[in-house]
């Protein structure tokens, strides 16, 4: 008798495996699965490669070892809420319709031993849709968005799409809540990016003062205090949103204080554009103009500071001077502003809490 002999030789598999991972927000997902190729066979037709109805056992979505899914965050499949989690993916098609079950059970082979009474934890039904050919099994991620993406099955003619669909506010308030208790807790860019997140989703608003206050002020004994006109920027538009005037007039006289570069006082005198605190940005483009004389952005917002300070003649007077100042690119857009102006129907770009 001779006893078996095995080794480690890597030779081509019949059926490829294959490791994805998608981001969709901030949740991680990761597919693992095999790849079948056709080969001449009619894989939708062929019962014994995919078995329809459920009979006599679900299919695989791939070769050997059932298809995995998993999820660091819930997730809503076709609507309906999954947990985190990993998952065994299987079909049951019928036709042209298909249910897809996600299994807690996820170390199955194949779909042999799959309990559809219990080891489902969803089941949703979809539709595929005709396809160019593919010769091998696939799944593709696209048509995505901040918050939805299509997972894909393609094979042959057919394309078996599934909608991923996360809570994105949700998720990534409770990763930014962790991550802000480890290193990034000592970076004043952290939380205030925190900040900018509330602010632009306009949800947790006090919550995101909280954390634009912290970027400023420091963390425990004021350690990694960091006011500039970044962050305060940020904290002017939360204090917009939160409709409070008198603290954001308390903010512009404390950020006289602050030194900063062309960018910095950019940033914080467009915020005070876009938050109609007109007063304070004439202010601020008035005494910035001395220092800049000869940057056509900062010229072009003390004219539309003055605009909005009913000081139309000087406006225009401003911006006609600046003809010959603009790049090439932005020569129609002034023309278009001082036409507005003209008209008397300018409009600087508002906040999102006011716009």
């Amino acid at each position: 008798m001779l006893n078996a002999q095995f080794h480690d030789l890597k030779l081509p598999k019949a059926s490829p495996e294959v490791k994805e991972r998608q981001s969709l927000g901030v949740t991680s997902i990761e597919l693992h699965y095999h790849s079948p190729l056709a080969r001449g066979r009619k894989v939708w037709e062929n019962p014994r490669v995919i078995p329809q109805k459920g009979n006599p056992i679900a299919w695989r979505a791939g070769a050997n070892m059932n298809t995995t899914i998993s999820f660091d965050t819930d997730v809503y499949i076709e609507g309906q809420k999954l947990a985190a989690g990993k998952y065994g993916l299987h079909l049951i098609p019928n036709g042209h319709k298909h249910q897809i079950l996600f299994a807690h059970a996820n170390q199955l082979w194949g779909s042999y031993y799959l309990d559809l009474e219990k080891d489902i934890s969803l089941k949703v039904e979809v539709s595929d849709t005709a396809y160019s050919y593919s010769e091998k099994l696939d799944f593709e991620f696209d048509h995505q968005n901040d918050s939805t993406l299509i997972l894909a099955l393609e094979w042959a003619d057919r394309r078996v799409p599934i909608e991923i669909k996360v809570d994105l506010v949700a998720t990534v308030m409770q990763s930014l809540r962790s991550e802000l208790r480890g290193a990034n807790t000592y970076r004043w860019e952290a939380w205030n990016d925190a900040a900018r997140f509330c602010y632009d989703h306009q949800q947790h608003l006090e919550e995101g003062l909280t954390w634009v206050n912290h970027s400023i002020e420091g963390g425990y004994g004021g350690f990694g205090a960091n006011p500039n006109l970044y962050n305060y920027s940020t904290k002017l538009f939360l204090l917009g949103a939160l409709g409070d005037k008198e603290a954001q007039k308390d903010l512009f006289e404390a950020s006289k204080n602050l030194a900063g570069d062309r960018n910095a006082k950019l940033s914080f005198l467009s915020a005070l554009l876009q938050n109609k605190c007109y007063p304070e940005a004439l202010a601020m483009a008035e005494s910035l103009e001395a220092d800049f004389p000869d940057d056509w952005v900062m010229k072009l917002d003390y004219g539309v500071a003055l605009y909005h300070n009913q000081k139309p003649e000087e406006a225009l007077k401003v911006l006609k001077g600046l003809a010959s100042d603009v790049p090439d690119l932005f020569t129609e857009r002034l023309k278009q502003v001082i036409a507005d102006m003209e008209a008397g129907k300018y409009q600087y770009p508002l906040a999102a809490h006011l716009s």
